[in-house]
């Protein structure tokens, strides 16, 4: 692919929790500032993957462990080289040039890199898609926790004989409403040393192609109980010459709410004019029946992010 790629991805999150932190609320940062993490986005897009049956390391799988002292079994992550081995077999991993082109082959690492620190094998690779944080970008959101009664009664012992009768009670945090807007940029030449040693054929249309078919639905087609009310509620893709260098593109966007509609404004429509030539092409993914888009200009393709077809 002769091209770079820039963009911005949104996703809104109602009566949900798109990114937790330790304590359960959502994610802020030290002065109150919702943000999601890059992780938050890429991993529906790794499920979705691995869901389709391609080739995804970097996610989370289990397996039974062996019987302890005890005779007990517990459900357990792989390590990080288990899971290579559930993909590619059993490997002594000494051979660099095999163990490149089978981490070059997961999708997950084609995309977003990878570290992989195995005994015989120490490989850092810089993805050719890079995501920023996530911003919240409206300004009434506020955490909402929920209390949740279980319909069991825990067996551990109690002080109090009628808290022992009592079903447990759980907390569900979410956020009343929140839209964050991820930056991201996609440099193809990350992989030119990769090509160089012959371990992968570079970052490809085909891939690009794969990557923003995902990024317009992963996060909608996620359905986990804290995630349900989470969408891809907007996109943006500019791709430019190999040689154009854009800014976080995230920073141009403003979110607020209308009487009837969201309103999305773009601000970066003038910076993209004064690039001319270097600018390919500029496609915009919303959803019409929920969100107004302002500011766009008529050199800019506009496409339904439900349905992708033009608007």
């Amino acid at each position: 692919m002769n091209k770079r790629v820039y963009g911005v991805l949104g996703i809104s999150s109602v009566m949900a929790n798109w990114n937790a932190d330790f304590s359960g609320f959502p994610k802020t940062t030290s002065d109150g500032e919702t943000f999601g993490s890059d992780k938050a986005l890429k991993y529906p897009m790794k499920k979705m993957w691995d869901n389709e049956g391609k080739k995804v390391l970097y996610i989370k799988s289990m397996k039974l462990s062996e019987a302890g002292k005890k005779g007990e079994i517990f459900l357990i992550p792989k390590s990080l080289r288990e899971r290579y081995e559930f993909l590619y077999g059993e490997s002594d991993l000494k051979d660099v040039t095999v163990v490149l082109k089978n981490l070059m082959n997961c999708v997950d690492v084609k995309n977003f890199g990878a570290t992989f620190t195995e005994i015989g094998s120490n490989i850092s690779i810089t993805g050719a898609v890079q995501i920023g944080q996530g911003f919240n970008k409206y300004e009434g959101t506020s955490p909402e926790e929920q209390q949740i009664l279980s319909p069991f009664r825990d067996e551990k012992p109690k002080k109090n004989d009628e808290d022992a009768k009592n079903s447990t009670v759980g907390t569900k945090i979410v956020s009343n409403e929140a839209h964050y807007f991820y930056p991201f940029v996609i440099n193809p030449l990350a992989y030119k040393e990769l090509i160089e040693l012959g371990v992968t054929e570079g970052y490809t249309e085909e891939d690009y192609h794969n990557f923003r078919r995902t990024a317009l639905v992963s996060a909608t087609s996620f359905a986990t109980n804290s995630k349900v009310g989470c969408e891809n509620e907007f996109a943006l893709f500019v791709e430019t010459k190999a040689d154009a260098y854009l800014p976080n593109l995230s920073e141009y966007i403003q979110f607020k709410k209308g009487t009837d509609k969201n309103i999305i404004k773009i601000q970066c429509t003038e910076l993209l004019h004064e690039l001319g030539e270097q600018i390919e092409k500029v496609d915009i993914y919303y959803n019409p029946h929920t969100t107004v888009l302002e500011g766009v200009s008529e050199d800019i393709n506009l496409y339904d992010i439900r349905t992708q077809k033009e608007v």
